[in-house]
């Protein structure tokens, strides 16, 4: 059962890919769309029996590889925080099927789309299931592969091709430090096995390393090269310009990659790293002040978007720093319950903007939209519920989980945690000001629309209107049901999947810590709705006045231009290595030397020689019994040397050096 659960959306995704000729569209969703229901069914089986009645196991099918030093095995570790991103990920991805079935029906490359589905689908189970480090590596390059070819997938559009490319290269950045990570631990424990490195990391924590004359700790490195890799993936700050670009792909990649499967798995990296992390408490002041870095940037910036899914977008990056500097303070449960929360209210936002875009004739732009609550009212509906949860409105999904990574941030009492903590309050405010800016610019202002793209406007059909209702009643009940199981006090649900040292135990502390902190997220959020609502129909003038003054236009400039870190990126590292590329490697290398030592090097030098050569025929027999001499005395030298050398070097060396150099 447990490998099935793995195992069936690959499947899937070769019966639509290969034979979806011959299955035709009917097919390929109905074999993926089961494939993936399959798996659902059996992550509900799995979640009773690890986590409701705590009984973790692991599956060993074969022996992947084995080499003198090294050994890897096939190794699937179903634990408390396996079985939650399983659930998650297959009952977000099976509805995220059942909705491209009506979004995409019209696309003649269906199959090969509900194939890349169910393969990054595979690939993100194949990740959270993994028992070692390589495995999970598997899993972490298989997700970035698949995420390119989905945002790929219009491949004739120029800008989809660039925002693939670069995802693919943003991550890889992030990918060479995981890599990094995995070669410290293994160099240091002599396993990649997750029990066996978690087991080390005592002992690594009292282990230095001198780098340029400066002791170094050999964990804190370590954890901080895993900790790039989770930049990379989650879109934190730094790595994390590929994200808004990928909204490029269709919208239900958007749903599945953007909501809850691969910009979490960065999250699910730190906390099944926990005991490593544990241990090195200056790398969780690192990814404290990045989460909560992430998570200003990302309001600030979304707060001037005009794209509806750019601003979804950024509310996602925003987010991800909430769960990540919510496990830079150990509080890993509280973030991973905050990830299973997030990915329903968000995956709702997600396919609701997809539905007011199939609606409006693909039409994204925000000022283009206004007054179409009447034509879509379902899609209001949810898109309401949706941006309640995201804000924290009190009660919702996303009411337990964020103000709780507030309250422990605060009951935290350190540096990075009241900076954590004043962070994310001033995004409880950004976070309501467009979310509220999105719902009235989208369907309350006055209409902006054209009266043709109005004519043909339709709400959901029913094939996409059932995910769309799933999801709310997931953001609306999931929070509340689970809250008490995942994150009350004394709950043993997590057992021995995460690791928190007693010291950094906080939950306790966090019901103490003073009302007006409490109520402060609340006040915000609301205040951000009141704001939202008086720039969207009363403040217009003022707010186009003060885009004139200094200040307005710097702060204006500043989040349009997403902080000017493209721009940081395109002068400084693109821009150079082009210039690397045209002047040393084109100009001087391949039209330099290679051509003098290659082509006309040939032409000229040949010649040359053999006219020199030809000199030496001066047909004098004295001429000719001096070369002989020389030649007869060089070799004897030559077999001489070698007789010294042969004794003190091994002659297998001379071997391999002469193979080295062909």
């Amino acid at each position: 059962m447990y490998l099935l659960l793995v195992f069936l959306p690959l499947l899937g995704s070769c019966a639509a890919g290969l034979f979806g000729f011959l299955i035709g569209s009917r097919g390929a969703v109905l074999v993926t769309t089961g494939s993936v229901l399959g798996s659902a069914i059996l992550s509900g089986i799995v979640f009773y029996e690890v986590a409701l009645c705590g009984s973790p196991c692991t599956v060993s099918p074969s022996s992947w590889f084995t080499s003198e030093f090294f050994d890897a095995s096939w190794g699937f570790y179903f634990d408390t925080l396996t079985s939650v991103m399983i659930v998650v990920i297959t009952w977000v991805s099976t509805l995220v099927h059942l909705y491209s079935i009506s979004y995409m029906e019209h696309d003649p490359h269906l199959p090969r789309f509900m194939s890349y589905l169910s393969l990054f689908t595979f690939c993100m189970l194949m990740l959270v299931t993994a028992d070692n480090f390589i495995q999970l590596f598997f899993g972490w390059e298989g997700v970035g592969l698949a995420s390119y070819l989905l945002i790929n997938f219009w491949f004739t559009r120029l800008q989809a091709s660039k925002a693939s490319i670069k995802a693919m290269l943003m991550n890889r950045v992030g990918d060479i430090g995981l890599a990094l990570g995995i070669m410290g631990i293994y160099s240091q424990c002599q396993t990649v096995n997750f029990a066996c490195a978690f087991a080390c990391a005592p002992k690594l924590a009292e282990t230095t390393f001198t780098f340029c004359t400066i002791e170094v700790d050999v964990l804190t490195t370590i954890c901080i090269l895993l900790f790039i890799g989770s930049i990379g993936k989650s879109a934190q700050l730094g790595l994390h310009t590929w994200l808004p670009d990928a909204m490029e792909g269709p919208t239900p990649v958007s749903a599945l990659i953007h909501a809850a499967t691969m910009v979490t798995a960065g999250v699910f990296l730190v906390a099944r790293c926990s005991p490593l992390f544990e241990y090195a408490p200056n790398a969780l002041i690192v990814v404290t002040v990045i989460g909560a870095m992430t998570c200003f940037f990302a309001a600030t910036t979304g707060l001037v978007q005009n794209d509806l899914k750019r601003v979804i977008a950024y509310s996602t990056c925003s987010q991800l720093g909430y769960m990540i500097f919510a496990c830079g303070l150990s509080q890993y449960s509280v973030g991973v319950f905050h990830l299973m929360n997030h990915a329903f209210f968000k995956a709702l936002l997600f396919l609701s903007a997809g539905s007011i875009i199939h609606g409006l004739s693909d039409e994204q732009d925000m000022r283009k939209m206004g007054g179409v609550v009447r034509l879509f009212p379902l899609t209001y509906s949810m898109m309401v519920i949706g941006s309640l949860a995201l804000v924290g409105f009190p009660y919702l999904t996303g009411f337990y989980s964020k103000d709780r990574i507030l309250e422990l941030a605060y009951a935290t009492y350190t540096i990075s945690g009241n900076f954590a903590y004043w962070f994310g309050t001033i995004c409880v405010f950004l976070t309501s000001l467009y979310s509220f800016r999105l719902l009235f610019m989208t369907f309350l202002r006055p209409t902006s629309a054209s009266p043709h793209v109005l004519e043909h406007a339709h709400d959901a059909p029913p094939i996409m209107a059932i995910p769309l209702i799933l999801l709310a009643f997931g953001s609306i009940f999931v929070g509340y049901t689970f809250h008490d199981m995942f994150i009350g006090i004394g709950t043993n649900f997590w057992g021995n999947a995460v690791f928190v040292l007693p010291k950094n135990a906080l939950l306790v502390e966090s019901e103490y810590i003073p009302q007006t902190q409490k109520l402060l997220p609340l006040f915000f959020t609301l205040a951000g709705a009141v704001v939202a609502y008086a720039m969207s129909f009363q403040w217009t003038k003022l707010i186009y006045k003060l885009k004139l003054t200094s200040l307005g236009r710097g702060f204006y400039t500043m989040s349009s231009r997403r902080w000017f870190v493209d721009q940081v990126y395109n002068q400084f590292f693109a821009q150079k290595a082009l210039d690397f590329g045209y002047t040393i490697s084109w100009k001087s290398l391949d039209k330099g030397w290679f051509e003098i030592l290659g082509p006309y090097g040939i032409i000229e030098t040949f010649p040359k020689w053999s006219r020199r050569l030809g000199t030496l025929q001066s047909g004098l027999i004295p001429h000719y019994a001096v070369f002989m001499v020389l030649g007869v005395t060089l070799a004897i030298s030559f077999v001489a040397l070698w007789d010294i050398l042969e004794g003190f070097v091994d002659p297998r060396l001379y071997f391999l050096f002469f193979l080295a150099f062909l």
